[in-house]
């Protein structure tokens, strides 16, 4: 037996507040909201989980919140938008840099890749 929801597996030895965090969009908060507004205990395991638990589980995520494809698509077309109106959000995501006020004289590896190395001009000597 294994529980499905949006097409992820959930871990079956975890409890049920860690094993909706699988679900992307999903965190901690957002999982002890939902197992708490279908009035399922949060330390119950996933294997205990009874079929009308996981129905309600279901049936709430799906008809309140976001999550997997749904909400990387929205991310996405959000990101576009503010490429496409050249906001200065939008022109850091298009250099491909940090877009929330980091210093990037030394860091931020991450976002901008590898070291490109610039050589220095020679000096022309007399």
């Amino acid at each position: 037996m294994s529980v499905r929801i949006s097409g992820i597996d959930l871990p079956l030895s975890k409890r049920g507040v860690i094993g909706l965090t699988y679900l992307y969009g999903i965190g901690k908060s957002l999982s002890k909201k939902i197992l708490r507004s279908v009035e399922i205990d949060e330390n119950k395991k996933i294997l205990d989980w009874s079929d009308t638990d996981i129905s309600k589980i279901r049936k709430y995520i799906s008809n309140n919140i976001k999550i997997e494809g749904e909400l990387r698509s929205d991310i996405q077309t959000n990101i576009k938008r503010l490429i496409d109106i050249s906001c200065y959000v939008g022109t850091r995501h298009r250099k491909g840099l940090p877009s929330r006020g980091q210093k990037t004289k030394n860091n931020c590896r991450t976002r901008k890749g590898r070291k490109k190395t610039v050589a220095n001009k020679k000096k022309i000597t007399k």
